[in-house]
């Protein structure tokens, strides 16, 4: 393992309340167009073969930037936070990856060290390859290396937008609703009506940190976009019931 820390956690049971890890990637209900989970069944039965779901706590560490990259990880549920930076007091946040991102994926293909740090920010349930495997496996099924691929892509979409965020937008109002159109996308749902919902994982402080502000601004912008009715937020879930408004805001 990557870590010597995810041993301890491999075998904890969910606590009351939480979801219980998928019995099958084919049956699992978080699988999403586009994702790595969602290979035809015979790829993914392969898949679980070389791998175990394990349980993370909430505020645990997964890996490290900097850590030799022995194991990608694909999330089954919960969500966690990819971080960088040089030291403790110097970090930014580089996205929330929720069900059916796949961690990892670039530093083990490279043979080389994880590039961001990743730590839970809920209980999680992941299914963990060791490096060796996961190349075996990609020789066998030309489906998984094309998925590869994609994914790859993916990952540079996000960074591209996180660039575009902090350096093309001029205020705090257009940053703030460029972060929260990624968010609905990334680990977000679209309903029916066209309005987009995603947990509010990440603090008024931490949303400042990626929108290079402070989080008093941070609070009082989402409470103007809230008396706008553009967003609610209620229960620790943001509703986004306007997604033109903020596209537009943030063009």
């Amino acid at each position: 393992m990557a870590n010597s820390g995810i041993s301890a956690v491999a075998h904890l049971r969910p606590t009351p309340g939480s979801r219980p890890a998928p019995v099958g990637c084919a049956a699992c209900s978080n699988r999403r167009p586009g994702w790595f989970c969602s290979l035809g069944s015979a790829v993914l039965a392969d898949l679980e073969l070389a791998t175990s779901t394990i349980s993370l706590p909430a505020q645990a560490s997964l890996f490290s930037q900097g850590e030799d990259a022995r194991c990608l990880y694909l999330i089954c549920g919960g969500y966690l936070k990819l971080t960088a930076g040089r030291s403790d007091d110097k970090q930014m946040i580089v996205r929330v990856a929720g069900p059916g991102s796949m961690l990892g994926l670039y530093a083990v293909l490279s043979h080389g060290v994880y590039e961001v740090s990743a730590e839970s920010l809920t209980m999680a349930q992941l299914r963990p390859v060791e490096r060796e495997r996961f190349l075996s496996f990609l020789r066998s099924h030309k489906e998984a290396q094309m998925r590869a691929v994609q994914c790859i892509c993916q990952e540079y979409r996000f960074a591209l937008q996180d660039a575009c965020r902090i350096a093309l937008s001029d205020t705090v109002a257009m940053r703030l609703g460029r972060l929260i159109m990624e968010l609905s996308h990334q680990i977000g749902e679209h309903t029916e009506s066209g309005e987009y919902s995603f947990p509010l994982l990440l603090t008024h402080e931490e949303m400042a940190s990626m929108t290079c502000t402070t989080r008093e601004t941070v609070t009082r912008t989402l409470g103007q976009f809230r008396k706008e009715g553009w967003i609610t937020i209620e229960d620790s879930v943001v509703t986004v019931h306007q997604p033109a408004r903020l596209q537009t805001l943030s063009a």
